[in-house]
């Protein structure tokens, strides 16, 4: 938990801006306005003293002015970015310093400029940016180091589970990549993590991506027959679709077997994982509802659950949908009867604990979704027109998700073709036994 204890201590510490330029009185400005929003600053007239500095404290922020006597912004920028590369470097500069500028930024990899005399509106605004950025790659180090640390454990316990532990490294580090980027629509943001998350999911040999998706389409059904807003429908959807994530962090001894197979001290250990999903989630700020949903996805109604023994209506609402949704299709998993006894099976199961596991409520919702479940299905496939990719034109939409033989998403449902994603569907095809069978639902301007 040291790791997680180092993200606290980050959160909790004030942002604190290094200033140099050799005018007092600027220096003065700067720190009033920064002071002002509650950012610690520091001043300094003389680059080396700056220097200095830095290597006893590492700040959010470094901005120097460009010209100064002794040593300039340019040279200052430089060795700043050698002594403290994770602080965000910004210049001030005259309207004249255009080639010095150029220079900055090339060679000193500044993160922005602001010109003098500044807009303390939009100062204020690209440092509170520049604070943000290098808070995010602070948590990034300190999830990577975390990772880190699990493999080599992992290592520890079992040496035959080495590369398994390198690719989940690999893949994890790209998904707290793909975490930084920062879309212009919620909506597209939520819904490319989520994919890119569950593809992670999906390649994991011991994880079944198929029950994530059924977790998630019954997540979502479940929501809207309780009339839930919007946000929360797409929460829980989310949540059932990245509940087992972070399982990707542990020992595929512990989740390739039923639970009841594994030992007590192997169950303490599973069932930590959405504690690791939590601390994966961190960075991604814009999934917080859905990562408290995986938190407490194994509370129980009556208070007896973990983590936090909430109970009732303490327990988040999209959490209690996981729970029942999730336990109904791992019930199914392990029902070798026909569809329809499975079913119902599932259903009995989950009714007996209903106020002792469940909310009550969600288990009725539940039994009257359920009977939507396979004849929405079935109602969606005959809506909808099946083509080869030589069919295709641009326009046409997406009915069901496009995955290759590995389970991994291509396309999403709702892509709206055009000539490019049309062209790099036949590439792929090129590599596969069979031709894909595309359902199409309509073309755009048909919707």
């Amino acid at each position: 938990m040291q790791d997680i204890e180092k993200l606290s201590q980050l959160e909790k510490r004030p942002a604190h801006v290094l200033l140099l330029d050799d005018e007092p009185s600027v220096l003065r400005a700067l720190s009033r306005l920064l002071n002002h929003h509650k950012i610690q600053t520091t001043t300094f007239t003389s680059g080396e003293d700056a220097l200095a500095a830095m290597q006893n404290q590492e700040f959010d922020v470094v901005i120097s002015d460009m010209r100064m006597p002794n040593m300039d912004g340019l040279e200052f920028l430089t060795k700043a970015m050698s002594t403290s590369p994770d602080s965000q470097r910004m210049l001030l500069t005259g309207y004249a310093d255009i080639e010095a500028t150029i220079g900055a930024i090339n060679k000193a990899k500044i993160h922005a400029y602001m010109n003098k005399p500044w807009e303390n509106d939009h100062l204020v605004h690209a440092v509170k940016q520049a604070i943000d950025k290098y808070r995010l790659t602070k948590h990034n180090s300190i999830l990577q180091a975390h990772v880190l640390e699990q493999n080599k454990q992992l290592n520890e316990l079992n040496h035959s589970l080495e590369q398994l532990v390198e690719k989940r490294t690999q893949q994890i580090k790209q998904v707290l990549k793909k975490l930084e980027v920062k879309h212009k629509h919620e909506q597209h943001e939520h819904q490319a993590t989520v994919e890119l998350l569950y593809n992670f999911i999906n390649a994991n040999p011991y994880i079944d991506g198929k029950l994530a998706s059924n977790i998630a389409k019954t997540c979502r059904l479940i929501a809207k027959y309780l009339k839930l807003n919007r946000e929360k429908i797409e929460t829980a959807g989310m949540a059932g679709f990245l509940a087992q994530v972070g399982l990707l962090a542990m020992d595929p001894a512990l989740y390739k077997v039923p639970t009841s197979q594994l030992t007590d001290q192997q169950k303490k250990l599973y069932y930590t994982h959405p504690a690791t999903a939590q601390l994966m989630l961190m960075p991604a700020q814009h999934l917080n509802d859905v990562t408290e949903a995986i938190f407490h996805q194994y509370e129980k109604y009556n208070g007896e659950g973990i983590p936090k023994g909430l109970k009732h209506n303490a327990i988040p609402i999209c959490a209690q949908i996981l729970a029942v949704a999730r336990d109904y299709w791992q019930y199914m998993a392990l029902n070798q009867k026909p569809d329809d006894e499975k079913q119902l099976d599932a259903l009995s199961h989950i009714k007996a604990f209903s106020e002792h596991l469940y909310n009550p409520c969600i288990v009725s919702a539940l039994e009257a979704c359920a009977r939507q479940l396979h004849k929405r299905q079935n109602e969606q496939a005959g809506s909808m027109q099946i083509l080869n990719s030589e069919q295709l034109q641009p326009g046409m939409i997406l009915g069901l998700p496009v995955h290759n033989h590995q389970g991994i998403m291509l396309l999403p449902k709702g892509h709206v073709f055009t000539k490019v994603s049309i062209a790099k569907l036949k590439q792929l095809e090129h590599h596969k036994p069979t031709p894909f069978r595309l359902m199409i639902s309509h073309r755009a301007n048909d919707a």
